[in-house]
């Protein structure tokens, strides 16, 4: 193991998988929807402003529908049927042919083997797409920023993790793909953080916090944290 963690957290979305494979079968669905889309898109946005200040309290989906409902002009309970309909449970069919990036399984399993915990925080539910990747039931906690009312880069969803985990955030190596959000949340959790790059805009993000360690392809962070 390598001296100093205990833990090695990951996101899920363009993290452990790439996330134009799923983009590329959900194209005729963007098509259809890129209103609601767009909507959402802006949703997330104010509510990682709003973030800032406070937490949101009560219902996150019916908050997260208000701002949509508002956004659209169409009324919030119409809106939270569908998005839970299309947003959260209609991909699945698209899901099942999804392919992990090279050498995830492996580098899982080594990092288990090894005797560190193993934990996964998404801003989205996970574990569907966990049981549809063949990665489920390895993990020591698996969470979504959504439950705690705090999307990335809010350290309270990444301060839960450690705790479900059962470890101080500084023996945990959080691994994402997004400087904005699993970096910069991490690391102000008090996380160690490695980054991986995108393949096909590996520039992006430099201006975000920069990371403790960043790798390109999972045999670099097995050598990382295994030899």
């Amino acid at each position: 193991m390598r001296s100093g963690y205990e833990g090695v957290a990951f996101d899920l979305d363009g993290t452990l998988y790439p996330n134009y494979r799923l983009n590329i079968r959900l194209f005729s669905f963007i098509l259809k929807e890129w209103r609601l889309l767009s909507a959402f898109d802006k949703a997330r946005k104010v509510i990682r402003k709003e973030q800032e200040t406070a937490l949101p309290q009560g219902d996150f989906y019916k908050y997260q529908a208000d701002i949509i409902s508002g956004i659209m002009n169409i009324p919030a309970k119409v809106l939270q049927e569908k998005i839970d309909v299309l947003m959260y449970k209609g991909w699945s069919s698209l899901f099942k042919n999804i392919k992990l990036f090279k050498n995830v399984k492996e580098t899982l399993a080594a990092l288990r083997k090894a005797g560190y915990k193993l934990g996964l925080l998404s801003d989205f539910p996970p574990e569907t797409k966990l049981e549809l990747l063949g990665i489920s039931g390895i993990w020591d906690a698996a969470l979504c920023s959504e439950y705690y009312c705090a999307l990335k880069p809010h350290p309270r969803s990444f301060l839960e993790l450690a705790d479900a985990m059962r470890l101080p955030p500084k023996k945990i190596l959080y691994v994402g793909n997004s400087r904005a959000y699993d970096i910069a949340g991490a690391a102000g959790a008090g996380m160690k953080t490695a980054w991986i790059k995108n393949a096909f805009f590996p520039g992006s993000g430099l201006k975000k916090p920069k990371p403790d360690f960043s790798f390109s392809n999972y045999r670099q962070l097995y050598d990382f944290m295994i030899n």
